[in-house]
């Protein structure tokens, strides 16, 4: 086993408080009101780590290192201009198959240069513990990188949403599980090229398995599970590196992601074993689907939304990713505005799974300046659907399908979701009776005898409700 060379004291001091910055970036980003400042914490704490770490290592080419940075700088910052919030949940995917791929691309190196690293003795021999270390970030790693690239694309719409189910999954994937990690106890004792990458191929392999089984419903867990995994890669790199600064930052991701890896399995209903076996929440028959029969439901107008939601005394609003595709969250808090100069209470419900990534629906309302204290989880205001006079839906199909608490051939069944069918009347907007959830479902409020089906483009139709309103022709 090899020992790490002494680190200087000041070295030291720059990653503990980098590592307390991070610590303060996570604080700040678990409430829209303090994401801003997390998110200056996160910038500094990273800034202090990357410098440090150019500072104290001898760089056999800085011009190279300094123009890759600033090369990464430039595209991370057009990027975060250009993209739109319905692309974020893609992005921050694509962005973890990233750092999947940066911890496969160091333990490869590191394999391939292992004195270079300082982790192999005057022989080449790789110490043993380095092994370990490096059969892990390469594993991790490639996992993240193959299972964020599946997630990219069902996420952007290049692949179905709708589980792909293939015969046999469990056994094929416990059976490469386990020949991984056969594997990686089997490099302890030969570091055979032959070994290293047939576990990367492996990895590779079982990252695409385990995703393309995960329904769309489910996706918001499977980005938020594939963060962890992305904290857990840098957090073993970390410790091949010998960087306490990737050693820590690695384990905050990892431990956060999996944090709210479980909360969201807990809020959909989920067994957190089954989300990391993959396939969760699918099966054959949900997955078949199976066509629709025609339904009578009730068309409405922009105009008989205005005038029941003002006669209204409370109106829930539940956003959805329509909402998000149409970018219609400041249209609809101007809506909002108008309801409440006339008196009427105006509350925002908010599905843990809304969208397609943890929080996607809270950033929304926040870019749009809806007030925190009128947005509500699940859990805070589902009982208030009972008494409340309209329930105004934009875009939100598989969280307010009450077919999950009754059918349980659907692939969204025990998945708690808003009780809007309980709202004395239901405001549908959606862009028409032909399409279903990203589930793939069908949705029985749609048919029921106090909904009125609003069809068209989110924006449009919100933006006719606000004129309605706002010249009082209601």
């Amino acid at each position: 086993m090899h020992e790490l060379a002494p680190i200087n004291p000041w070295v030291a001091l720059a990653y503990l408080v980098a590592g307390i910055c991070f610590i303060l970036a996570l604080r700040g980003l678990s409430s829209p009101a303090s994401s801003r400042r997390g998110n200056r914490f996160g910038m500094a704490g990273m800034a202090i780590a990357v410098v440090t770490t150019l500072l104290t290592h001898e760089l056999a080419n800085p011009v190279e290192v300094l123009g890759a940075i600033a090369v990464g700088g430039v595209i991370g910052l057009v990027m975060a201009r250009r993209i739109a919030m319905t692309a974020m949940p893609q992005l921050v995917a694509a962005f973890h198959s990233l750092v999947g791929l940066a911890a496969v691309a160091v333990a490869a190196a590191a394999y391939l240069n292992p004195l270079a690293f300082g982790i192999a003795d005057p022989s080449g021999q790789i110490f043993t513990v380095s092994r370990i270390e490096m059969g892990l970030g390469i594993a991790i790693g490639a996992i993240t990188f193959s299972g964020s690239v599946i997630a990219f694309l069902k996420l952007n719409g290049n692949m179905s949403g709708a589980p792909i189910i293939l015969p046999l999954r469990h056994l094929i994937n416990l059976g490469t599980l386990a020949a991984i990690l056969g594997l990686i106890a089997y490099f302890t004792l030969d570091q055979s090229p032959w070994v290293f990458w047939t576990v990367t191929a492996l990895s590779f392999t079982i990252g695409f398995l385990l995703i393309i089984p995960i329904g769309g419903a489910d996706m918001p867990v499977v980005v938020s599970m594939l963060n962890s995994y992305s904290g857990w890669a840098a957090a073993a790199m970390g410790f091949t590196l010998g960087n306490t600064a990737m050693i820590i930052t690695g384990a905050l991701v990892g431990a956060s992601g999996a944090i709210l890896s479980y909360i969201m399995c807990r809020a959909m209903n989920r067994s957190f074993v089954s989300v990391i076996a993959g396939g969760f929440g699918a099966d054959t028959s949900a997955a078949a689907g199976g066509a629709k029969e025609q339904r009578p439901w009730k068309p409405g107008s922009a105009d008989d939304a205005a005038f029941l939601m003002s006669q209204a005394d409370t109106v829930i609003i539940v956003p959805g990713y329509g909402m998000a595709v149409a970018q219609a969250q400041h249209a609809l808090r101007e809506m909002g505005d108008l309801l409440k100069a006339e008196g009427v209470t105006v509350k925002y419900a908010i599905h843990p799974v809304a969208g397609r990534m943890p929080g996607h629906m809270n950033v929304l309302l926040a870019e749009a300046s809806v007030p925190y204290d009128e947005v509500f989880e699940l859990e805070d205001i589902n009982n208030e659907f009972a008494q409340c006079d309209v329930a105004f839906v934009i875009g939100a199909n598989d969280v307010t399908n009450p077919a999950a608490k009754t059918d349980k051939t659907s692939p969204i069944y025990g998945m708690p979701v808003l009780d809007v069918e309980k709202a004395k009347t239901v405001l549908f907007v959606k862009r028409s009776m032909g399409g279903v959830g990203y589930a793939g479902v069908d949705n029985d409020v749609f048919y029921m005898d106090q909904t009125m089906m609003l069809l068209g483009d989110a924006k449009k139709m919100t933006d006719d409700i606000v004129k309605a309103l706002g010249s009082g022709g209601h």
